[in-house]
């Protein structure tokens, strides 16, 4: 009889572990697949944003490099994209004015990736805000002091980025489409991972040295997003005017 009580035991904890796991992976589903603007947020908190509702975000993170940022924008301003977004950080755009002065004249759209590469996740909410506070003295040297957008260096934050973020009054962004250029891939592998940009995406590409394939992947990219009739926009437009829903970040 104790034999059997142990197996029904075994079974029963089977069950209840694909249950939950089923019920797990049916959330996430829910959550990928809602019809509003998604978000990241503290309960009733600050917003992190990774989707809108309309259009796409074609957005590029520069942390270092002097090669391939020029490039990049070269083929953009060819392809007569003027609404990209390029999130800078403040240590880089010290050192590259030139390309800075460039983006803005070119119509792109300026965020800001903290001063130095680092990992926020890691940091107390009084460094993160200290990050921050320097990358903003640095953007203000070359008169850049609208910047409204903000994406964690290494796209890993909590609680403390969006506090951060918001005590100094900017809007955190993630992405929900990742090109994982920087892995260097192959440029038809990093377009692949674009295809699945539809309505409301943000994609993440990457315009530092370290992403060596990026600028011969992207007229890919944006022949396939105008064959899908997507327009691109920067993403202060795309989230302009829409309504959004969050989950806890914990």
């Amino acid at each position: 009889m104790n034999f059997f009580l142990v197996m029904n035991g075994k079974a029963l904890k089977q069950m209840i572990l694909i249950v939950v796991l089923a019920f797990i992976t049916a959330f996430f589903l829910y959550i990928e697949n809602r019809a509003y603007s998604p978000v990241f947020s503290t309960q009733d908190g600050p917003k992190a944003v990774y989707r809108g509702e309309k259009d796409v975000a074609l957005t590029f993170n520069i942390g270092w490099g002097d090669e391939k940022a020029a490039p990049i924008l070269d083929l953009l301003e060819k392809r007569g994209i003027k609404s990209a977004t390029f999130f800078l950080s403040g240590a880089w755009a010290e050192r590259h004015p030139d390309l800075v002065s460039k983006m803005v004249k070119s119509g792109f759209e300026i965020g800001m990736l903290g001063y130095a590469y680092v990992d926020y996740s890691e940091l107390e909410e009084s460094e993160i805000r200290k990050d921050i506070s320097k990358a903003q003295v640095a953007f203000g040297k070359l008169n850049i002091k609208d910047i409204k957008l903000l994406r964690a260096p290494t796209g890993h934050f909590d609680q403390r980025t969006l506090k951060a973020a918001e005590h100094l009054g900017y809007t955190v962004v993630h992405w929900s489409v990742d090109s994982k250029d920087w892995t260097n891939p192959g440029a038809e592998t990093i377009a692949t991972n674009v295809k699945a940009a539809k309505k409301g995406d943000i994609i993440l590409l990457h315009a530092s040295d370290s992403a060596k394939q990026t600028v011969k992947a992207l007229p890919s990219i944006l022949n396939d997003l105008d064959n899908k009739g997507l327009k691109i926009v920067t993403v202060s437009g795309m989230i302009a005017n829409g309504n959004a829903r969050s989950i806890e970040i914990k």
